[in-house]
């Protein structure tokens, strides 16, 4: 298994201990992605997703796959018990009147402050940002599972955003292959260090200032 693979199932794997049985979630393009693999059989949640489903499940086996049914990423998917499918405008609706209990997204940049940056790179071709300004925005609660560091070496936990915001103030939780960090109102906490880092590890890795929570956890 190649480090980054590893890393992001890392990520995936911490971020389902934020689920609770019941709720409405709506998983990010990317990583998040696959934190459906990663859920307990015995908890029961319903995914949505924007192009019109409501309970979707971990993808087929190869060759059973179903061209009707995918996820917001265009990905094939199982449907579940309880299944339903409808318009976009309707999965939109879901979302902006606040019926997601939670979204997993993916980020380019979080903020000190909670704002979110995951849509664009300047200069980069972009595919638009789908709902993630809804989710953002109208989810009860969200949580980024990102890497810590980008392709190029550069933290993704800044003190301001640099690249175009999706949502001010939008993130409650950052989960990243270093650390996990609580987005309050006094700024940024350390909760969590992934097993094999040290906590001036993740400090140094962070351009936002950063509390350490005491005691302080950690997280396979």
């Amino acid at each position: 298994m190649g480090l980054a693979v590893a890393d992001e199932i890392r990520v995936a794997r911490r971020a389902v201990r934020e689920i609770v049985d019941g709720m409405v979630i709506n998983l990010g393009i990317g990583m998040p992605t696959l934190v459906v693999d990663f859920i307990p059989s015995d908890i029961h949640v319903l995914l949505q997703a924007e192009n019109g489903m409501l309970g979707y499940g971990p993808a087929p086996e190869e060759g059973a796959e179903d061209p009707y049914v995918t996820n917001a990423g265009g990905f094939p998917a199982l449907q579940v018990a309880g299944a339903s499918y409808f318009d976009s405008a309707l999965a939109f609706g879901m979302i902006r009147c606040g019926r997601v209990d939670m979204t997993i997204l993916g980020a380019l940049q979080v903020s000190e402050y909670g704002d979110l940056a995951n849509w664009q790179v300047p200069g980069r071709r972009i595919y638009g940002y789908g709902g993630a300004i809804e989710l953002a925005q109208k989810a009860k609660k969200v949580v980024v599972a990102t890497t810590h560091m980008s392709r190029e070496g550069e933290t993704k936990i800044v003190k301001e955003c640099t690249l175009p915001i999706t949502a001010r103030q939008c993130v409650d939780l950052i989960i990243t292959d270093m650390a996990v960090i609580r987005v309050t109102s006094s700024g940024l906490v350390l909760e969590e260090v992934a097993a094999g880092r040290r906590v001036e590890e993740v400090v140094e890795a962070t351009a936002a200032k950063l509390t350490v929570s005491r005691p302080l956890g950690s997280f396979e």
